[in-house]
């Protein structure tokens, strides 16, 4: 039997914002690393470093996937995110709570699919669930991540299968 201990995440009593925050390109939200470590219940298993490098290629994907929309939305004379109307919800834009789900769900899901290269072996029933979660969770993730990016650009949420 073997035992690992890995130190839970606690934030730093003075962060400097570099350490804390992923900058954006100015246009779309910064994403605070430590609000995202809450809301998608990561722990510290997942160190800073390979938080903030799932949340880069997030963010680049998901800016790129939205660039024809921020294109349009930059050429009706809107400078931010945030400037573009919107329904507002818990004092803020839908449109940025859908970008924030975006960036969350692509980060996690990428994080889900690496760390399971760690230890794939089910030496249980809760270990075969837990794989059996693995399994799906990464497409649950992006299944979450599309549908916010639809939302955002006004496109239904649709699921299509050949059979």
């Amino acid at each position: 039997m073997s035992f690992i201990a890995v130190e839970p995440s606690t934030p730093n009593s003075n962060p400097p914002s570099s350490a804390t925050t992923v900058e954006n390109d100015g246009w779309y939200i910064d994403i605070n690393l430590p609000l995202m470590r809450d809301a998608m219940r990561l722990d510290g298993t997942v160190t800073d470093p390979r938080l903030r490098q799932a949340v880069v290629a997030a963010i680049m994907h998901v800016n790129q996937e939205l660039a024809d929309w921020k294109r349009d939305q930059i050429a009706a004379g809107y400078k931010t995110l945030a400037a573009v109307p919107a329904d507002h919800i818990d004092r803020e834009s839908v449109l940025i709570a859908h970008y924030r789900r975006a960036v969350y769900s692509t980060a996690k899901a990428d994080m889900i699919e690496r760390y399971r290269d760690i230890d794939s072996t089910a030496s249980s029933l809760s270990d075969k669930k837990m794989m059996e979660w693995l399994d799906t969770a990464p497409s649950d993730q992006r299944r979450n991540a599309h549908w916010a990016i639809a939302n955002i650009i006004g496109r239904p949420h649709m699921t299509v299968e050949l059979i």
